[in-house]
């Protein structure tokens, strides 16, 4: 049974890491980088992240030696994704958001989350070229640079604003569905926001920026610690269909309470009745 003094150290360990961290984002932002594709055009790698992942997991592997890990650029290296175990386990995406990074658009950030039990304990996003440090503890609240936040309290999504990332449908099996459930959300809500990084996305519906967010083609560590934190600041986060989140094959919304969270769901399921013969993921 994990005590609560040791998630005290855990948390003021991991803190000051990330904290750290986000000066080698800081000080890459505007230099020539290291560019490299993992596949597929969008998703790129920069010597960045390989940098900040390498440091983040030596430091805490260091601290606390027992612990396990679940990182972007090491599953990338090692061709596979471990199995989430009862053991205290840390999730890492060292650059969320390498495209935006790669062209200097400020919306990137480090995202890190500890699980235990199967249960994230601990939620740290940071971007620090805006200065933003959004930060959870299971049952303790929400917060960005320590105040506290809370999803907004709009419960109609005609009157939403809803983040989504229309990218994606340069994936054939999401072309589709991409471009249907976007033209859903254009007729229905206020409007559509992209910002091409789920972690921070992820953020801004905790901190009542936007009511919700929907995104399918990701991974356990662009939802991991983002998801905490939406659910200490009062909203949720459901699978698409809208069943609970497997946080390691994540279909994601996002939503500020449960009933925007069902409309969406909704929406989403009229829009891909639309497409014919449909083979749905």
């Amino acid at each position: 049974m994990t005590e609560a003094n040791d998630l005290d150290v855990y948390y003021n360990t991991a803190k000051k890491l990330i904290l750290y961290a986000g000066k080698v984002i800081e000080e890459g932002i505007n230099a020539k980088k290291n560019v490299k594709s993992k596949g597929i055009d969008w998703d790129l790698v920069t010597e960045y992240d390989r940098q900040i992942e390498d440091k983040l997991i030596k430091q805490l592997s260091i601290t606390f030696p027992s612990h396990k890990f679940i990182g972007e650029e090491t599953v990338a290296k090692e061709g596979c994704l471990p199995q989430l175990t009862n053991d205290p386990t840390w999730i890492i995406d060292p650059i969320d958001g390498t495209t935006n990074f790669v062209h200097r658009f400020p919306h990137t950030c480090i995202s890190l989350a500890l699980i235990i039990n199967k249960k994230a304990e601990i939620g740290m996003i940071y971007n620090p070229l805006m200065k933003q440090f959004f930060s959870a503890r299971r049952h303790c609240g929400a917060f960005l640079n320590g105040k506290s936040i809370r999803t907004s309290n709009v419960k109609d999504i005609s009157q939403s604003l809803v983040a989504m990332e229309p990218w994606l449908a340069k994936d054939s099996q999401y072309l589709t569905s991409i471009y249907n459930r976007m033209h859903t959300l254009i007729q229905s809500t206020h409007g559509i926001r992209s910002l091409g990084t789920a972690a921070l996305t992820l953020c801004y519906v905790a901190m009542g920026a936007v009511e919700a967010y929907h995104i399918e083609g990701i991974d356990a560590w662009d939802v991991a610690a983002g998801k905490l934190i939406i659910e200490e600041a009062g909203g949720v986060v459901i699978d698409t269909a809208g069943g609970k989140l497997n946080i390691m094959t994540p279909k994601v919304i996002a939503a500020c309470n449960q009933e925007v969270a069902q409309q969406l769901v909704n929406l989403f399921k009229e829009a891909d009745s639309k497409i014919p013969n449909k083979n749905l993921n």
